[in-house]
């Protein structure tokens, strides 16, 4: 097993990171199109539904289980010389 003392965490370059982030930006921007520019049309094509607010709002609470997901489970990246042993 490895020794704690030399093992990294992923830190920036863990996927679910790079994930979160990007489906950040898009329920940001779908949650701020949903609040402020939202019209009677388009809540009329889409059943009185606000599509862009409800979409947006699920992007951020995703966004916000992997940002948890991968500070509670980081990926240990083992240093090369240990990965033959």
């Amino acid at each position: 097993m490895a020794d704690p003392k030399k093992t990294q965490k992923a830190g920036a370059f863990d996927i679910r990171l790079i994930i979160a982030m990007l489906t950040g930006v898009y329920g940001l921007v779908l949650t701020i199109m949903g609040i402020g520019f939202t019209t009677d049309a388009d809540l009329a094509k889409a059943a009185g539904v606000n599509i862009n607010l409800w979409a947006g709002i699920g992007m951020l609470v995703f966004t916000l289980l992997f940002v948890v997901w991968a500070k509670v489970r980081p990926i240990v990246v083992t240093p090369p010389e240990e990965q033959g042993e």
